[in-house]
């Protein structure tokens, strides 16, 4: 009987540490607290329909010189409040925008868990909008994805083939790599991780392999900048090389920039230009 007690008291501990640290990855949800109006720059502010009657809250930025839209994905927990120095860049370049906040995300509508599935579909969900609504300016769609934003750029490219060009800042290969090298960080024992990761997927319904940039960057009809600073210590340099590897002929460019970590590669001298170079090629 005191086995009995003490196998079941362990299990009952082993579950608590395996659902804290499973949900030590759910994001934060913050509003956003500027919109374009704060920049100088006029903007339309709509709710997009999503997948499970849900709405996507988003600005459609109309240039009027283009018939190119950037949709522009943020990264895991972030708004479309903090694409705003994208926003005022590529505005100033005469491109037309979207700029939203995924399901779960900033003023979006709440949805279950949130994943890279979710953000694909949200992806997907802007380009059926700008179709249906702004196809006389909009003619070709490119998107720019910010960290796991890049791997589901790339994932939703390999489900649509709307999507033209892609530019990804500072994308995981697998975000499973990044979660278990935060995971190991904090001492969790490998025993841990894998059931951290089995359930995760389970709640996901998918396996992070599959939906993994470097599984999926050949399927797209996309050519994709990858762009990494080589201080990231958020999503290690070499996850940028495992894309470009996974990728076909000439299907992939990959810009390095020295000295520049997760989050301040857009600060980088010829950002902006390089990334207008590579859509108009």
């Amino acid at each position: 009987m005191l086995v009995f007690y003490s196998l079941s008291a362990a299990l009952a501990l082993i579950a608590i540490l395996l659902f804290i640290t499973a949900n030590s990855f759910k994001n934060p949800a913050p509003k956003n607290d500027k919109s374009p109006a704060d920049i100088g720059i006029g903007y339309e502010e709509i709710l997009i329909p999503a997948k499970n009657n849900k709405k996507i809250y988003s600005w459609w930025i109309a240039s009027g010189k283009s018939d190119v839209c950037v949709i522009l994905m943020h990264g895991w927990g972030k708004n479309a409040s903090m694409m705003m120095p994208y926003i005022k860049n590529l505005h100033a370049k005469g491109l037309n925008l979207i700029a939203f906040d995924s399901r779960n995300h900033g003023d979006s509508d709440k949805d279950g868990h949130s994943s890279m599935i979710k953000f694909a579909e949200d992806i997907s969900a802007c380009i059926d909008y700008v179709e249906a609504n702004k196809a006389s300016k909009s003619r070709r769609i490119y998107l720019i994805g910010l960290s796991i934003g890049g791997a589901a750029s790339i994932y939703a490219a390999s489900s649509d083939d709307r999507i033209g060009k892609i530019v990804t800042v500072g994308a995981p290969s697998n975000p499973a790599d990044v979660m278990r090298k935060y995971l190991r960080e904090r001492k969790i024992p490998n025993i841990m991780l894998s059931l951290v990761f089995k359930y995760l997927e389970f709640r996901v319904g998918k396996k992070f392999k599959d939906l993994s940039a470097a599984a999926n960057i050949a399927k797209t009809k996309a050519t994709v900048l990858l762009i990494h600073g080589t201080d990231d210590k958020v999503v290690p340099l070499e996850q940028a090389g495992l894309i470009l590897r996974a990728s076909n002929k000439n299907q992939a460019q990959f810009w390095e920039i020295p000295g520049k970590g997760h989050s301040n590669c857009h600060y980088e001298k010829g950002f902006w230009d390089r990334i207008l170079l590579f859509f108009e090629k």
